[in-house]
């Protein structure tokens, strides 16, 4: 059933790929900045609304449950000790290859964003300054180029703007090493006059190469800087003052820019991972856009005041340019808040290991086996055994063997303008059904259900909420988990006053008998059952089943539904309970008339 539904959200998927015929028309031209506002080529506020290819180029471990490596650079050698570099060295041209292709480009534009923003690894492009046969040299490679020439001609194609973000800069631009694949052991982007030279020509090199193109929609100069300029302890950057190592730069690069490139958006990011503004501005190019990320806060007003007022203050547009890594109700609360407030978004990432982005890269078979050795806790697979695992990572990482999150896409996009809930699958009550409590409703929190926790604040001093607790299945605020054995999805970790709801398909107005699948380990339980708010089971008591995955179905009570589309709204009384479905079949009583 769980492998069903994965393909049929795959189907669904590939219903989608209509191409460019199915966008809004959009005026070609540069994006500019306009006053406060970003605008398209024809001079029309454009309200950016993008992704960002997290993984592709540049791997940061906890993406792949890889944590404990961090840094890209110390995963390759661990693949390298498994399977030896030569194969290290085909496992990731082969990456580059399958995690992000025009199929990719084709279903964002379809699900309806309309950029792209691209984390660049400058050694894809560029040598590292202590490789160069030459000191003070640029050796340029051509695979990076060729990479970002594709990306573009998909973008392209679909009417999208790509913006290039130098999410990986030479040397590394801060403390926070895997964002950039830093090596703490040699000199970091502030440390090294060479290193600093390297990111001007770089960006030079990619102004004069794409000067004329209007689909890129512009430069994001470095992603995330986070150092402590005047105060070393200050590791993050979040309380320094002045900034001016970072403004001198992003200064010199506007400028090198600038001689090759009239006509792109300048983008650039305050320190403090793009959020401390403090000596930065005022801005000194004409053509230019602030960025602010935006992880695990509240989403109010008060939020994000400060960059609005820097909007006004300096007359300048603002952009976040980075924000996600949560539950589909933060999502839609914070994009929300962006468009009410006239601000583009572009959010973190398309693809990885986990549920709360639109596409999850499954884990292959054996890849326990590799995390375990790799953190000391097993001994060394064979390389065989090794490559086996790798190359299903490698398939896996592919579109067609993702899975497709389609409560992530609807929570970006539909829920932002509606308070309707949808189906999330088709439940038809014949004579007999089962509706899987986690199928229920997609919808915003107290529309299609109420959690008590439905998002994680990990940023918010005194606030330790998770959201989905489980993490599987949906990345909705419902705490749902997998069950160990069937693999089948449960709604758990109930509370009282909870609630979901399920729009189901009577066939037949008449009575029919429910039960529901339940497991507990107290006597405490209660839920009831209601449709139109009017009770249809008043209180039904969940028995101590033994255990919270000895599962157990309740005795059977009739209830009366109406042919066609009902509403159900299942409501925990008192909770402390699992539930994994509602079963249905004919009661034995005779049916209304209809």
């Amino acid at each position: 059933m769980f492998f069903s539904r994965v393909m049929a959200g795959l189907i669904v998927l590939a219903s989608l790929f209509s191409g460019p015929a199915m966008l809004a028309q959009r005026a070609p031209g540069f994006l500019r900045a306009d006053g406060t506002q970003l605008v398209d080529g024809s001079g029309q506020k454009l309200i950016l609304r993008g992704m960002g290819l997290g993984g592709w180029q540049l791997q940061e471990g906890y993406m792949f449950r890889l944590s404990n490596l961090g840094q890209q650079y110390r995963i390759k050698e661990k693949i390298s000790d498994v399977v030896g570099p030569q194969q290290a060295d085909r496992f990731y041209d082969d990456w580059l290859a399958n995690h992000t292709r025009r199929i990719d480009i084709d279903s964002m534009a379809a699900w309806g964003f309309n950029s792209v923003r691209l984390p660049m690894h400058y050694n894809l492009y560029t040598l590292p300054s202590e490789q160069e046969p030459v000191a003070g040299q640029h050796t340029w490679l051509a695979k990076g180029f060729a990479l970002t020439d594709s990306l573009l001609n998909w973008c392209r194609a679909n009417k999208m703007y790509l913006i290039l973000d130098l999410h990986a800069a030479p040397g590394g631009q801060g403390n926070d090493l895997p964002i950039a694949d830093r090596d703490p052991a040699k000199p970091s982007l502030w440390q090294s006059e060479a290193n600093q030279q390297k990111t001007i020509a770089f960006w030079r090199k990619l102004a004069e190469r794409y000067a004329n193109e209007p689909w890129i929609g512009g430069y994001d100069l470095i992603n995330e800087p986070n150092w402590g300029f005047d105060d070393p302890k200050d590791v993050r950057g979040t309380a320094e003052s002045r900034n001016v190592p970072l403004r001198k730069l992003m200064v010199d690069i506007t400028k090198a820019i600038r001689e090759v490139d009239k006509h792109h958006l300048i983008i650039i990011e305050g320190n403090g991972f793009g959020n401390n503004y403090a000596g930065i501005l005022p801005t000194w190019d004409p053509n230019m856009a602030l960025s602010f990320h935006k992880y695990g806060n509240f989403n109010t007003q008060p939020a994000i005041q400060r960059f609005l007022d820097l909007r006004q203050q300096y007359n300048v547009p603002i952009w976040l340019g980075e924000s996600g890594e949560n539950s589909n109700t933060w999502f839609t609360e914070a994009i929300r808040l962006m468009e009410t407030n006239d601000i583009g978004w572009c959010w973190w990432q398309l693809k990885k290991m986990g549920l709360n982005n639109p596409l999850e890269i499954k884990t292959p078979a054996g890849y326990q086996t590799l995390l375990d050795y790799w953190s000391g806790k097993a001994p060394k697979p064979t390389a065989a055994e090794a490559q086996q695992t790798l190359d299903e990572l490698l398939a896996n990482t592919r579109l067609d063997r993702n899975q497709y999150h389609r409560d992530v896409i609807d929570a970006m996009f539909r829920q932002v303008q509606s308070t309707r809930s949808k189906p999330f699958v088709s439940h038809t009550l014949t004579n007999n059904a089962t509706v899987q409590a986690a199928d229920f409703d997609m919808g915003r929190q107290r529309s299609a259900y109420f959690d008590a926790d439905t998002a994680r604040y990990q940023y918010t001093p005194g606030v330790n909420t998770d959201g989905n607790r489980g993490r599987a299945y949906r990345n909705d605020g419902v705490d749902i988990r997998l069950d160990p054995t069937s693999k089948s999805p449960y709604v758990t970790n109930t509370e009282s006053g909870e609630w979901l709801t399920y729009t189901v398909k009577v066939a037949k107005t008449g009575s029919y008998a429910v039960q529901f699948r339940v497991a507990s380990d107290t006597t405490n339980g209660r839920l009831s059952l209601l449709t139109a708010d009017k009770p249809l089971l008043t209180a039904v008591d969940v028995p101590n089943t033994g255990g919270p995955t000895s599962w157990q179905s309740t005795s059977a009570q009739v209830v009366h539904l109406r042919k066609g589309l009902n509403t159900l709204r299942l409501l925990i009384i008192q909770g402390g309970f699992n539930l994994a479905a509602m079963e249905f079949s004919t009661a034995n009583r005779k049916p209304a008339t209809n």
